[in-house]
């Protein structure tokens, strides 16, 4: 009963959607108040209408009612609880209801916290984001219905896919998806404005807290995931530059350009076409990431579905809205006239550097990720761009974007001297390369990476200190730092976030080590200055598979540092090993333990790494979220925005 009606439930959101869609857009264009002010009542209710038919299927997964076909497919009876709820989405149909419940919580957010906004912005706005609540209902309705019942019920599931149980993969789509939709809204306010025909400073400071949000919430799920990938593949590795990977990266590089330039359309009124145009193609990458995810025209260990149906469905999705607000901007970009004037040496410049930098990067990025399926279909060449391409194609643009930012974040407004804003940081730059070559002098004979890592690291932190420093004043003042704006806090820490982040991949790219060998029982060996023992292996039975643990003893010097319990998992539902390494933690270095299969001679094979710096990447990741969060909670994105100098006043049509 409860499932019949989740199915009910997103049938009329789906007829909600279609009336927030039209009705408020046809009032704005009537200047009718009556027609404009039913968007937020519509947006509250397919917000909650989506969220009762989640909540339906979640309980379905919950009780383990196999009369659902998803729920058989993707669940078993013997399953822990945290993966029968995540379960909920760790499937194609799931993941695409959570996709469209966060839709319709940023578009009733946007209604119940939109006071500020003029009457015909706001149900433009509104009205644009029932659109894309309209199209993925439909998506969901008509080609990959969760609801879906079975004639004949079977006694149990097929279990979720075992790499997917994991709390790492349980939280990381939730986030991601957060980022994904969350651009959503700025795409609506590009949209809503393209059509009313104006952007202003006003507009830049209501559509940067969404875009910032976004970007936040993106880069948790992304961090979220390389960690999964890190502890849980058991390869030691934190990014792949597989397709799934790149297709969430992409919109987190264009979400931070957005960022960034929007703040020059709120202080200065300039960069007002690019800023739109950001706002477009990044909801359009994350489309486009939803198509790589979903179409199967792509090879990944993440993807969800391989449907080329679904696929082109979702094409058409990316088409209409991409391709429509694409062509309005094509019409409207003559209104969008700059009113700010700057100088080549000005924060704007810098700014205007860092976007470039960024979009350059994702291009670099879509057609590494895009070029075999381009090979394949117009060359007849099967293709394979790998990490060594987008290491070499990619790294330039994050050095200079490294270079840039602290002496962008001393620039004055308009006009300024590069002297003058590298006075205060000459003694950071020294000690950035003091640091690097005290780095160079000891890897001896390792790749340059290390120190660069090293000096650019130094360089975004302790420039990040050196710009919240000065903005106390000539004079360093310690109270008047802690009254500083929080968003002039959240930049220095997003920034040396930044830093942290650089330092711990250019650690665990240059220093690493590996050591694959038979490991005898009760014999010591020797990996990167530590002392292994593999004491013994054990075999068990754990709540939903068998598995073969081993007991390591890790040592240095004679003392016991810890006690690995490496494993490898068999899943006998889903027929599918899975690989969990045991890591010894430290923030200087972990040391990874794989076990591998019982040799036919005795001993088992172990696979060691000794990765130095790796956990500096997620500190640093967090570091950027938190930056992120306390920009948020400043209080100039609470209050109401500057009002345009003319609104007319919405009036009932006649």
């Amino acid at each position: 009963m409860i499932t019949e009606l989740g199915h009910f439930a997103l049938i009329l959101a789906f007829l909600v959607a279609i009336f927030q869609a039209f009705v408020p857009m046809y009032g704005a264009w009537r200047r009718d108040a009556r027609l404009m002010a039913v968007a937020e009542p519509a947006a509250s209710a397919q917000f909650l209408l989506v969220a009762f038919a989640f909540a339906a299927l979640m309980y379905a997964f919950i009780v383990s009612d196999f009369s659902l076909r998803l729920v058989v497919l993707n669940s078993h009876s013997a399953k822990p609880m945290l993966y029968k709820i995540s379960g909920t989405w760790g499937n194609h149909e799931g993941s695409m209801l959570l996709w469209v419940l966060i839709v319709a919580l940023f578009g009733a957010t946007a209604a119940w916290f939109g006071d500020n906004l003029p009457p015909t912005l706001r149900a433009r706005v509104l009205a644009v984001q029932g659109a894309i609540g309209v199209a993925f209902l439909a998506f969901i309705l008509f080609t990959s219905n969760p609801f879906l019942r079975l004639a004949v019920p079977p006694f149990d599931g097929q279990d979720l896919n075992p790499l997917l149980q994991d709390p790492g993969l349980a939280f990381h789509p939730p986030f991601l998806y957060l980022g994904y939709v969350g651009l959503s809204m700025a795409f609506s306010f590009a949209v809503a404005a393209l059509i009313e025909g104006r952007v202003d400073a006003a507009w830049g400071r209501w559509v940067r807290p969404w875009t910032l949000a976004a970007w936040v919430f993106l880069t948790i799920g992304i961090a979220l995931g390389s960690w999964w990938a890190y502890y849980e593949l058991g390869w030691g590795g934190f990014w792949f530059w597989d397709p799934v990977e790149n297709a969430s990266f992409m919109p987190w590089l264009l979400a931070a350009a957005l960022v960034h330039s929007a703040i020059v359309v709120e202080k200065r009124e300039s960069l007002k076409s690019w800023t739109i145009l950001l706002a477009i193609l990044a909801f359009g990458f994350s489309l486009i990431g939803t198509f790589i995810v979903r179409s199967g025209l792509l090879t990944s260990v993440h993807a969800f579905a391989n449907d080329p149906e679904r696929g082109v469905f979702i094409l058409m999705i990316m088409g209409f809205f991409t391709g429509g607000a694409l062509v309005l901007f094509a019409i409207r970009a003559s209104t969008m006239e700059a009113r700010g004037v700057f100088s080549m040496v000005s924060r704007e410049s810098a700014l205007v550097a860092n976007n470039v930098l960024l979009a350059v990067a994702c291009f670099v990025v879509f057609v590494g990720t895009m070029w075999p399926l381009v090979a394949e279909m117009f060359f007849d060449r099967k293709l394979s761009v790998g990490p060594p391409f987008f290491n070499l194609a990619f790294t330039p643009f994050m050095v200079l974007l490294g270079l840039i930012l602290p002496v962008g974040a001393m620039m004055p407004w308009k006009r300024g001297q590069i002297t003058k804003a590298m006075r205060p940081l000459r003694y950071v730059f020294v000690l950035a390369i003091a640091v690097a070559g005290l780095v160079w002098a000891l890897q001896t004979g390792r790749s340059l990476i290390g120190p660069l890592g090293a000096f650019l690291g130094a360089w975004l932190v302790m420039g990040a200190m050196i710009d919240l420093g000065s903005r106390t004043g000539q004079k360093f003042n310690a109270a008047r730092l802690l009254r500083l704006p929080r968003s002039d806090w959240g930049k220095a820490v997003a920034h040396g976030g930044l830093g942290i982040t650089m330092l711990g991949v250019a650690g665990l790219t240059s220093w690493e080590s590996e050591d694959i060998r038979v490991a005898q029982v009760g014999v010591p060996f020797e990996v990167g200055g530590y002392t292994l023992t593999l004491n013994t292996v054990e075999e068990g039975e754990g709540p939903n598979y068998l598995f073969t643990k081993a007991f390591v003893t890790l040592g240095k010097n004679g003392r016991v540092i810890s006690q690995l319990e490496p494993e490898k998992r068999v899943y006998p539902i889903a027929q599918m090993p899975t690989t969990e390494a045991a890591i010894d933690y430290n923030l200087a270095r972990d040391v990874y333990v794989v076990i591998g299969d019982e040799q036919v001679n005795g001993g088992w094979a172990v696979r060691t790494y000794i990765k130095p710096l790796t956990n500096w990447i997620w500190i640093g990741c967090g570091l950027m979220a938190l930056g992120g969060f306390l920009s948020l909670s400043d209080r100039r994105f609470r209050v109401a925005a500057p009002a345009r100098k003319t609104v007319k006043k919405a009036v009932p049509a006649e």
